[in-house]
């Protein structure tokens, strides 16, 4: 009787896990295996049994318990099969689809000006031109009439380093440098006619506050040449202005001024609306630069008559 009660057991057992999911696999575990489930029930009975017939009944029912087992873990390892491939499904990659972009970053904003200022420089035939940051006191001052007594030398205005030299403090001793080595092929008739460069690049002074840096950045120009006038500076600063903030008609004003390497000396002003911002506009003037005919002094130094 208990044998063929086992036997009833174990079959019905074993049909309701082949067609259980995932959730009534476990409730047939509980059922089944669980505190005070049928094949536990059957071994607490073995207690009240002779030591002959429970010896072979308990082998019967742990051998039943061993196929119920076998049979739910055979059963989840189908379910987890098959629940994983319809994930598999659900998240396939679709190998067609354009990848994401890749984020490449984006220009420097110095580097973006520097660039758009040089492309419109090239088309009025300037070349860039560069030089070191650390300068002699001969390129960066005398060379370019800047005399001993003038405030730019100032410990407070510049970085002193051993032996006499300094972190430059403006780019014009790069003109130093190539009026330099332009007066030397000229007089060999090697070099061409004239010069137009601009120079672009890092400069130093020792000051600091809210509208300061002791690193900023300049670009400058100069043009050598035989019959080079005023009328030249005005209109090249002109078109390049206009050019640069991409209004046609952008007021450009030149004011007298005074700097030790040029002569004359002139301040450049554009128009703009203090109130709003806008270039162009309004009746206020906003200082964009300097400018002047190089002195006779810095092209004498030069060796340029």
């Amino acid at each position: 009787m208990q044998s063929n009660h086992l036997k009833d057991l174990v079959e019905t057992a074993l049909r309701a896990i082949a067609a259980a999911d995932a959730a009534s696999l476990e409730e047939l575990r509980v059922s089944l295996l669980g505190k005070n489930g049928d094949v536990t029930l059957l071994l607490k009975s073995l207690g009240g049994m002779d030591a002959e017939a429970r010896k072979a009944a308990g082998a019967e029912i742990n051998h039943a318990k061993t196929q119920i087992a076998d049979a739910l873990s055979a059963r989840r390892a189908v379910l987890d099969s098959q629940a994983l491939e319809q994930r598999l499904i659900a998240e396939r990659i679709d190998v067609t689809q354009p990848p994401r972009p890749d984020s490449s970053g984006a220009i420097h904003p110095l580097s973006r000006t520097q660039e758009e200022l040089a492309a419109i420089f090239a088309t009025m035939g300037f070349t860039i031109a560069e030089g070191p940051d650390i300068e002699n006191d001969w390129n960066n001052f005398t060379a370019l009439n800047i005399p001993s007594h003038h405030p730019a030398r100032a410990m407070m205005d510049t970085f002193y380093l051993k032996g006499g030299q300094v972190l430059r403090t403006h780019t014009s001793p790069v003109q130093i440098r190539t009026m330099l080595e332009w007066a030397k092929t000229e007089g060999l008739g090697t070099s061409p006619g004239s010069i137009r460069i601009i120079v672009p690049g890092r400069t130093f002074r020792a000051d600091y506050d809210a509208t300061h840096s002791p690193m900023f950045h300049q670009c400058e120009g100069l043009v050598i040449g035989e019959g080079i006038t005023l009328g030249h500076l005005k209109g090249c600063l002109i078109d390049f202005l206009r050019a640069y903030f991409g209004i046609p008609e952008l007021p450009v004003r030149l004011r007298s001024s005074y700097f030790p390497f040029t002569e004359p000396s002139m301040e450049v002003d554009i128009g703009w609306n203090r109130k709003t911002g806008e270039l162009g506009g309004g009746s206020d003037w906003l200082e964009i630069g300097g400018s002047g005919m190089v002195h006779p002094n810095v092209l004498a130094n030069c060796g340029i008559d």
